[in-house]
């Protein structure tokens, strides 16, 4: 039986760890797209599915990041679930 319990937002590396150049960072699940917009710069919620975006991420004002950002809407991502790939600075 799987510990992964339905319709939970999952947030996991998808590059493996250590020094490098890039790093993917996906979010899926029914408030993958809330989550990942409560820290976006701009406003991802009505970006159509297979979508990307240029944006920052943002921590009470301070920048964290320039990224990119993919969103993949359900059914028609890999998992069947609303999915957010973030492209980000590695290491």
């Amino acid at each position: 039986m799987s510990d992964i319990i339905p319709n939970e937002t999952i947030v996991a590396l998808s590059t493996p760890p250590g020094v490098g150049a890039l790093g993917v960072i996906r979010v899926s699940g029914k408030k993958a797209f809330a989550a990942v917009n409560a820290i976006a710069s701009k406003d991802i919620l009505e970006l159509k599915g297979y979508q990307t975006t240029f944006c920052r991420l943002m921590d009470d004002g301070e920048i964290l990041d320039e990224v990119i950002l993919t969103v993949f809407r359900n059914p028609q991502s890999f998992t069947g679930e609303d999915v957010v790939e973030i492209s980000c600075h590695g290491s």
